[in-house]
């Protein structure tokens, strides 16, 4: 498992605040190589990440789920 330094973390809280709902459930559905800090649940990314989709933007919708695919 990657261990990742506090400043990358920090860097990671900054970027989750200015990803847009689209592309955050593009991210949860395939977690391109690079977004693995966003989705670990013993970080506070993780809980930042899916706080911000599933909360603040509501999560998956019909639509954006068609336009991402599987």
């Amino acid at each position: 498992m990657d261990r990742f330094t506090q400043e990358e973390i920090d860097k990671a809280l900054v970027e989750i605040e200015t990803l847009d709902r689209y592309t955050m459930c593009k991210y949860w559905r395939f977690a391109p190589p690079g977004t693995e800090i966003y989705f670990r649940s013993d970080l506070p990314t993780g809980v930042a990440f899916q706080k911000r989709l599933f909360v603040e933007l509501g999560g998956f919708t019909p639509e954006i789920s068609k336009q991402i695919g599987h």
